[in-house]
C-alpha cells in the first residue's frame, strides 16, 4: 500500500474470513469500534461477519499478505478498485453498491 493511500472502511463479508499479516510499514486496522496501528509481524484474523477495515495513512508504504478462507477469487475486486482510481471515474452510490454486492463486501461505515 503506498503512503497515505487510504484503504477499506468498516465492512464485513458474509461468505469468507479474512486474515492479514503485516510484512512492513504501519497500516491501521479497524475492529468495528476503533482504529489501531499495526506493524511488521502483526497478524489479524477476522471471521465471517466480523466488522473490520484497514488503511495506510502514514507517510511510508506498507505491505501485507491477505488470506481469504475459503479461498475466493478477490483479484477482480482489487483490479476494479485500481481501475477506478487510475481512471478517475466517478462512482455513484448505486455504482459502489453494485461493486460491493458482486464481491461480498458489506459496508458498515
Amino acid at each position: 500500500m503506498p503512503a497515505s493511500s487510504g484503504g477499506a472502511g468498516g465492512h464485513f463479508h458474509r461468505s469468507f474470513s479474512e486474515a492479514f499479516y503485516v510484512l512492513d510499514g504501519a497500516p491501521s486496522f479497524y475492529d468495528g469500534r476503533n482504529w489501531a496501528p499495526g506493524g511488521a509481524g502483526d497478524y489479524l484474523y477476522v471471521p465471517e461477519g466480523g466488522i473490520h477495515g484497514f488503511r495506510n495513512d502514514t507517510d511510508a508504504p506498507a505491505s501485507m499478505l491477505i488470506l481469504f478462507a475459503p479461498g475466493v477469487a478477490r483479484e477482480a475486486y482489487f483490479e476494479e478498485l485500481a481501475e477506478i482510481g487510475a481512471s478517475g471515474r466517478t462512482m455513484t452510490k448505486a455504482d459502489w453498491a453494485d461493486l460491493y454486492a458482486r464481491h461480498d463486501q458489506v459496508m458498515v461505515e
